[in-house]
Protein backbone atom coordinates (compact mmCIF):
# COMPACT_ATOMS: atom_id res chain seq x y z
CA UNK A 1 0.00 0.00 0.00
CA UNK A 2 2.54 1.81 1.28
CA UNK A 3 4.61 1.77 -2.26
CA UNK A 4 1.19 2.82 -4.53
CA UNK A 5 0.93 5.39 -2.08
CA UNK A 6 4.94 6.57 -3.01
CA UNK A 7 4.18 6.13 -7.13
CA UNK A 8 1.07 8.05 -6.80
CA UNK A 9 2.63 10.84 -5.49
CA UNK A 10 5.50 10.83 -7.65
CA UNK A 11 2.95 10.27 -11.13
CA UNK A 12 1.48 13.56 -9.42
CA UNK A 13 4.76 15.42 -9.37
CA UNK A 14 5.92 14.59 -12.44
CA UNK A 15 2.94 15.68 -13.78
CA UNK A 16 2.97 18.97 -11.72
CA UNK A 17 6.58 19.47 -13.30
CA UNK A 18 5.50 19.10 -17.06
CA UNK A 19 2.37 20.81 -16.61
CA UNK A 20 4.66 24.05 -14.61
CA UNK A 21 7.32 23.48 -17.81
CA UNK A 22 5.08 23.52 -20.48
CA UNK A 23 3.21 26.75 -18.62
CA UNK A 24 7.04 28.44 -19.05
CA UNK A 25 7.29 27.62 -22.35
CA UNK A 26 3.98 29.13 -23.50
CA UNK A 27 4.94 32.14 -21.71
CA UNK A 28 7.90 32.74 -22.80
CA UNK A 29 6.86 31.73 -26.33
CA UNK A 30 3.93 34.57 -25.93
CA UNK A 31 6.55 37.02 -24.86
CA UNK A 32 8.88 36.46 -27.39
CA UNK A 33 6.32 37.16 -30.36
CA UNK A 34 4.98 40.69 -28.89
CA UNK A 35 8.52 41.61 -28.20
CA UNK A 36 9.54 43.90 -31.30
CA UNK A 37 13.02 44.46 -32.49
CA UNK A 38 13.34 48.28 -32.73
CA UNK A 39 15.77 49.40 -35.99
CA UNK A 40 17.20 52.31 -36.48
CA UNK A 41 17.67 54.16 -39.62
CA UNK A 42 21.70 53.92 -38.60
CA UNK A 43 21.65 50.92 -39.90
CA UNK A 44 21.36 51.62 -43.36
CA UNK A 45 23.86 52.68 -46.11
CA UNK A 46 22.43 54.34 -49.55
CA UNK A 47 23.94 55.85 -52.72
CA UNK A 48 23.43 59.82 -53.27
CA UNK A 49 22.61 61.36 -56.78
CA UNK A 50 26.11 61.51 -57.66
CA UNK A 51 26.72 57.72 -56.51
CA UNK A 52 28.95 58.16 -53.28
CA UNK A 53 28.20 56.43 -50.53
CA UNK A 54 25.68 58.07 -48.03
CA UNK A 55 26.04 56.22 -44.28
CA UNK A 56 22.78 57.08 -42.64
CA UNK A 57 24.93 56.29 -39.18
CA UNK A 58 27.23 59.67 -39.73
CA UNK A 59 23.77 61.32 -38.81
CA UNK A 60 23.78 60.04 -34.74
CA UNK A 61 23.13 62.68 -32.76
CA UNK A 62 20.75 64.43 -35.23
CA UNK A 63 17.05 64.91 -35.77
CA UNK A 64 16.62 63.40 -39.63
CA UNK A 65 13.73 64.28 -42.01
CA UNK A 66 13.09 61.89 -44.33
CA UNK A 67 11.10 62.83 -47.50
CA UNK A 68 10.15 61.15 -50.65
CA UNK A 69 10.15 63.73 -53.72
CA UNK A 70 9.30 63.99 -57.36
CA UNK A 71 10.51 66.99 -59.84
CA UNK A 72 6.76 66.77 -61.84
CA UNK A 73 4.44 67.18 -58.86
CA UNK A 74 2.20 69.73 -57.87
CA UNK A 75 3.63 69.29 -54.74
CA UNK A 76 6.93 70.07 -55.89
CA UNK A 77 7.15 73.45 -55.05
CA UNK A 78 7.49 72.11 -51.45
CA UNK A 79 11.14 71.86 -52.26
CA UNK A 80 11.72 75.69 -51.18
CA UNK A 81 10.21 75.10 -47.95
CA UNK A 82 12.69 72.22 -47.57
CA UNK A 83 15.69 73.96 -48.18
CA UNK A 84 14.46 76.75 -46.15
CA UNK A 85 14.14 74.63 -42.98
CA UNK A 86 17.19 73.19 -43.77
CA UNK A 87 19.17 76.41 -44.25
CA UNK A 88 17.63 77.38 -40.79
CA UNK A 89 18.20 74.54 -38.66
CA UNK A 90 21.26 72.47 -40.32
CA UNK A 91 23.57 73.67 -37.55
CA UNK A 92 21.52 72.48 -34.70
CA UNK A 93 21.74 68.73 -34.93
CA UNK A 94 19.19 68.91 -37.83
CA UNK A 95 19.30 67.42 -41.04
CA UNK A 96 16.95 66.55 -44.43
CA UNK A 97 17.92 63.25 -46.93
CA UNK A 98 15.41 63.51 -49.49
CA UNK A 99 14.71 60.54 -51.73
CA UNK A 100 13.82 60.60 -55.53
CA UNK A 101 11.39 58.20 -56.41
CA UNK A 102 8.85 57.75 -59.60
CA UNK A 103 6.15 56.22 -58.25
CA UNK A 104 3.05 58.53 -58.19
CA UNK A 105 1.94 59.60 -61.75
CA UNK A 106 5.36 58.74 -63.43
CA UNK A 107 6.11 62.38 -61.90
CA UNK A 108 9.80 61.80 -61.10
CA UNK A 109 11.16 60.32 -64.85
CA UNK A 110 15.15 62.08 -65.13
CA UNK A 111 17.51 60.46 -64.51
CA UNK A 112 20.28 60.61 -61.05
CA UNK A 113 21.99 63.62 -62.92
CA UNK A 114 18.64 65.49 -64.27
CA UNK A 115 17.17 65.27 -60.78
CA UNK A 116 20.51 67.10 -59.24
CA UNK A 117 20.24 69.64 -62.24
CA UNK A 118 16.68 70.27 -61.18
CA UNK A 119 16.80 70.60 -57.93
CA UNK A 120 20.40 72.62 -57.64
CA UNK A 121 18.98 75.05 -60.80
CA UNK A 122 14.92 75.67 -59.33
CA UNK A 123 15.40 75.48 -55.73
CA UNK A 124 18.73 75.67 -54.82
CA UNK A 125 18.58 72.21 -52.75
CA UNK A 126 21.98 71.98 -51.01
CA UNK A 127 20.62 68.58 -48.54
CA UNK A 128 21.21 65.72 -49.27
CA UNK A 129 19.16 63.91 -52.06
CA UNK A 130 19.74 59.70 -52.67
CA UNK A 131 19.88 58.52 -56.00
CA UNK A 132 15.77 57.11 -57.56
CA UNK A 133 14.61 54.45 -55.56
CA UNK A 134 11.03 52.47 -55.16
CA UNK A 135 9.32 53.94 -51.77
CA UNK A 136 6.40 51.63 -52.34
CA UNK A 137 5.27 48.01 -54.19
CA UNK A 138 7.82 44.77 -54.75
CA UNK A 139 10.89 46.99 -54.88
CA UNK A 140 10.74 48.95 -52.04
CA UNK A 141 13.87 50.10 -50.90
CA UNK A 142 15.19 48.75 -47.36
CA UNK A 143 15.15 52.42 -46.28
CA UNK A 144 11.60 52.16 -47.13
CA UNK A 145 10.64 48.70 -45.96
CA UNK A 146 11.95 50.32 -42.22
CA UNK A 147 9.73 53.37 -42.22
CA UNK A 148 6.18 51.68 -43.16
CA UNK A 149 6.46 49.00 -41.17
CA UNK A 150 5.64 48.65 -37.39
CA UNK A 151 7.49 45.49 -37.33
CA UNK A 152 10.75 47.22 -38.41
CA UNK A 153 10.60 50.72 -36.84
CA UNK A 154 8.38 49.84 -33.82
CA UNK A 155 6.29 53.03 -33.97
CA UNK A 156 3.60 52.23 -36.94
CA UNK A 157 2.53 50.83 -40.78
CA UNK A 158 2.41 53.08 -42.73
CA UNK A 159 2.12 53.54 -46.44
CA UNK A 160 3.49 56.10 -48.78
CA UNK A 161 0.53 58.47 -49.88
CA UNK A 162 2.01 60.77 -52.14
CA UNK A 163 5.51 62.59 -52.83
CA UNK A 164 6.54 64.66 -50.07
CA UNK A 165 5.31 62.17 -47.56
CA UNK A 166 7.45 62.84 -44.74
CA UNK A 167 9.17 60.58 -41.80
CA UNK A 168 10.75 62.39 -38.53
CA UNK A 169 13.52 60.14 -36.92
CA UNK A 170 14.77 61.40 -33.63
CA UNK A 171 18.46 61.43 -32.64
CA UNK A 172 18.60 57.88 -31.54
CA UNK A 173 17.37 57.29 -35.51
CA UNK A 174 13.88 55.65 -34.37
CA UNK A 175 11.23 57.32 -36.39
CA UNK A 176 9.04 59.18 -34.07
CA UNK A 177 6.28 60.28 -36.69
CA UNK A 178 4.74 60.27 -40.48
CA UNK A 179 3.62 63.21 -41.76
CA UNK A 180 1.21 64.05 -44.31
CA UNK A 181 2.44 64.94 -47.99
CA UNK A 182 0.14 68.31 -48.37
CA UNK A 183 1.44 69.44 -44.71
CA UNK A 184 4.31 72.13 -45.67
CA UNK A 185 7.53 71.44 -44.22
CA UNK A 186 7.71 74.89 -42.42
CA UNK A 187 4.43 73.79 -40.42
CA UNK A 188 4.18 74.09 -36.79
CA UNK A 189 4.02 70.69 -36.34
CA UNK A 190 7.65 69.91 -37.59
CA UNK A 191 9.11 73.32 -36.40
CA UNK A 192 7.94 72.82 -32.84
CA UNK A 193 9.35 69.38 -33.18
CA UNK A 194 12.87 70.44 -34.99
CA UNK A 195 12.76 73.25 -31.65
CA UNK A 196 11.95 70.73 -29.13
Amino acid sequence: MKSILIAACSVLFLFSCQNQAQSKKAINANSKSTVMTKESIHQFKVKDLSGNEFDFASLKGKKVLVVNTASECGLTPQYEQLQKLYSEYKYKNFVIVGFPANNFGSQEPGSNQEIATFCQKNYGVTFPMMEKISVKGDDMNEVYQFLTQKAKNGLEDSEVQWNFQKYLLNENGELVKVISPKTLPTDAAIVDWIKG
